[in-house]
């Protein structure tokens, strides 16, 4: 099962990867008192903790809405075309694939799953608002927030990852 889900999770990379880092304009807008959304690119890299294997990376095009208790976060391929819908809530954690719905136990397993990598999603909000939460292991760079950039990354535990965003203004 294990080979299984490693496989699935290469080839999603490959795809997204190969299909290079180009993503649809779309319209950014942040709205406070009701829903926030933030759109635009993020990459996330994790380091192997294998000497001899590649690091892994991801890249895709997002919508990101809600918050760390329920929200939806959409990933599209480089052609626009949507990749996965993740949705969440204190009952639910499903990820929608090609017409496929899967359920997890966890947030944080429904993202592991979808990026391949384990990210703090309530730091996740707080950061993209201004707030340098902070999270064990994880150091975030708000410095260019005002640009629209985020940059987050994790040392602790092994392997290091690291969380890039661009958003759209």
């Amino acid at each position: 099962m294990r080979r299984g889900i490693t496989g699935f999770a290469a080839v999603f990379f490959a795809i997204v990867f190969i299909a290079g880092c180009a993503v649809p304009t779309r319209v950014s807008t942040t709205n406070q008192s009701e829903r926030s959304i933030w759109r635009g690119r993020l990459a996330v890299r994790v380091e192997s903790d294998q000497a001899q294997s590649q690091p892994q990376a991801f890249a895709a095009g997002f919508e990101l809405t809600g918050n760390a208790q329920a929200g939806e976060l959409t990933l599209y391929t480089p052609v626009g075309t949507t990749a996965a819908a993740l949705s969440w809530s204190a009952q639910t954690a499903l990820m929608r694939t090609n017409g496929d719905i899967r359920s997890f136990a966890s947030l944080d397993a429904l993202i592991q799953q979808a990026v391949g990598a384990e990210i703090p999603v309530a730091a996740l909000f707080a950061w993209l608002a201004g707030d340098n939460m902070s999270v064990a292991g994880w150091s975030a760079d708000l410095s260019q927030l005002a640009n629209g950039r985020v940059t987050a990354r994790r040392t602790e535990p092994a392997p290091v990852t690291e969380l890039r965003l661009v958003l759209e203004k």
